[in-house]
């Protein structure tokens, strides 16, 4: 059986990776392919749990501490939920990976990035291909308003942070660009939903139709 495909993606708030991560799953749906959504933190039954303990703010976290609930999160998640389906031929879309936390807990808190490289590497879960929605902080921030939900606590940041996280996401794309692709979080969703579309098909299956 041939192994499905690892998609992650990634970007900061407001950049409408969880709509794009649905719409993503339901087109390969549509063009034959068995897919499995899923996101971070989350995504297994002991992730999910560790998920209200990162986001509901009623604990101020040290970074180092958040790091590593977010990989107790992550292995969970890799093991009981998505290398089980990629082996079973599954493509796997995935709102959030490891590069979030290199990104959130490592440019934006300052927990030590190598640390985050290693555990990283330790999951044994390289994405085959990450998209990273890119949007600048003035949409974050007209986004997060326009939202009518209460704002979880990376939601409440505010605009430096955002920058720095902005800043972490482009950084990554550009180092890693045989992995990434930078995909323009600024238009209509349908606008944005067709350019990742086209870069899973140049970047990972050339027969999947338009």
């Amino acid at each position: 059986m041939v192994a499905g495909k690892f998609i992650t993606l990634e970007g900061g708030e407001g950049g409408g990776k969880s709509t794009q991560a649905r719409m993503l799953a339901a087109a390969l749906a549509e063009r034959g392919l068995p897919v499995l959504l899923t996101r971070e933190p989350g995504g297994a039954p002991g992730a999910e749990h560790l998920r209200t303990l990162l986001l509901d703010g009623a604990i101020d976290w040290s970074p180092q501490a958040e790091t590593l609930l977010h990989f107790a999160a992550r292995a969970e998640h890799v093991e009981r939920t998505i290398r089980p389906a990629l082996a079973a031929g599954i493509w796997v879309v995935c709102d959030r990976f490891a590069d979030s936390t290199m990104v959130y807990q490592g440019h934006g808190q300052g927990a030590d990035r190598g640390t985050i490289a290693t555990l990283t590497g330790l999951l044994r879960a390289r994405p085959d291909l990450t998209l990273v929605l890119d949007v600048s902080v003035e949409t974050t921030l007209a986004r997060l308003a326009q939202r009518g939900t209460a704002a979880d606590r990376y939601e409440r940041l505010g605009a430096a942070f955002f920058a720095t996280i902005r800043d972490g996401f482009r950084a990554i794309a550009r180092a890693e660009f045989q992995r990434c692709a930078l995909i323009d979080g600024e238009p209509d969703e349908a606008t944005v939903a067709a350019a990742i579309l086209e870069a899973v098909r140049v970047r990972l299956a050339p027969a999947v139709r338009r």
